[in-house]
């Protein structure tokens, strides 16, 4: 079975998991309600996309 020969530090192992975090999802504002909704999405407050009423939310 293959062992390493040296033990990795730590900075060499921090460096192999920089990339490893989370973004946070991009939100913007509606432009009807003005609440915080995801890009290209329709508003789940109100129902709207680009200006037009897609689905009816009561």
């Amino acid at each position: 079975m293959a062992v390493p020969k040296q033990r990795t530090s730590s900075t060499r192992r921090d460096k192999r998991r920089t990339h490893w975090k989370l973004a946070a999802p991009a939100l913007v504002p509606c432009p009807q309600c003005h609440e915080l909704k995801p890009q290209h999405r329709v508003c789940l407050k109100c129902g709207y996309y680009k200006n037009r009423e897609v689905v009816k939310v009561e």
